[in-house]
């Protein structure tokens, strides 16, 4: 017969049999895939900067990853997500616009710790206050300047952190800051005179003077009381968001949170 040994001569096989293995096949590829649409099965990829005490790399470097990274922020993120059961790794990276960025855009991501503002409330899903973040104008020791208002405080040149919600309400306010990549840089700036006063977080200012060897700052103005949250992109599912709020409200009422502080300060 012309064309014969091109045929396939395949084993008979019942319909009734290939009919139920395609049923099992279509089962299992809907259970992957109803599996892999689980948010609760996904690890959120969380982003801190160095903002020591809160978060800071071990090394003292900009760039670290998971246990690498330590703080008082750290630690109750870590807690919490493993109060909550939810996945996620976490990088320390810099600098915090590249990361306030990153978080706004992608699905799934998060970043700590960031003020609660008015201009931020609807760009965000957010879960705490992980602490305080007062706002101050540090000066140096033998300082003679005195204030009694923001508004005073217009004549003097001001250091702040570049992308920092601090430097960006001065900025709005018109007091335009001097502002730089790395917060601790300011502490320096004080002490040789490049500014007069340091706009900085309180405890967050004195805890980085400390670590370049600046101490005896005073305050000579606190102008602002912060709340600092972990900020979730508006994608990030509600449930998500609510287990991960619940699990931090425990923690607290457990103590866990006023012992991790406790660490640190």
């Amino acid at each position: 017969m012309a064309g014969a040994r091109h045929s396939l001569r395949l084993p008979w096989i019942p319909v009734a049999y290939m009919f139920k293995q395609l049923l099992l096949a279509t089962s299992l590829l809907l259970a992957g895939t109803a599996h892999a649409d689980d948010p609760s099965d996904t690890a959120m990829v969380l982003l801190t900067e160095n903002f020591p005490p809160y978060n800071m790399a071990k090394n003292g470097k900009n760039f670290a990853r998971d246990e690498n990274i330590e703080g008082i922020a750290a630690d109750i993120v870590r807690e919490t997500f493993k109060r909550a059961g939810i996945a996620y790794n976490l990088t320390l990276r810099f600098p915090w616009e590249r990361i306030y960025k990153l978080t706004l855009e992608k699905p799934g991501y998060g970043v700590f710790v960031m003020a609660r503002l008015p201009d931020r409330e609807a760009l965000f899903k957010w879960v705490g206050p992980i602490g305080p973040d007062d706002w101050v104008l540090l000066a140096k020791a033998d300082s003679k300047i005195q204030l009694g208002s923001l508004e005073q405080a217009r004549r003097y040149r001001i250091g702040a952190y570049k992308g920092d919600a601090i430097a960006q309400t001065l900025d709005k306010q018109g007091l335009k800051p001097l502002v730089v990549l790395r917060d601790q840089d300011n502490a320096q700036r004080l002490m040789e005179g490049q500014i007069d006063l340091w706009a900085t977080g309180d405890p967050a200012g004195r805890y980085l003077a400390r670590q370049v060897g600046v101490t005896g700052l005073k305050t000579v103005l606190r102008f602002n009381s912060a709340e600092l949250f972990l900020a979730l992109n508006k994608d990030v599912p509600d449930e998500l968001v609510a287990r991960l709020q619940t699990a931090l409200d425990q923690l607290r009422k457990e103590g866990v949170v006023d012992a991790i502080m406790a660490r640190y300060l």
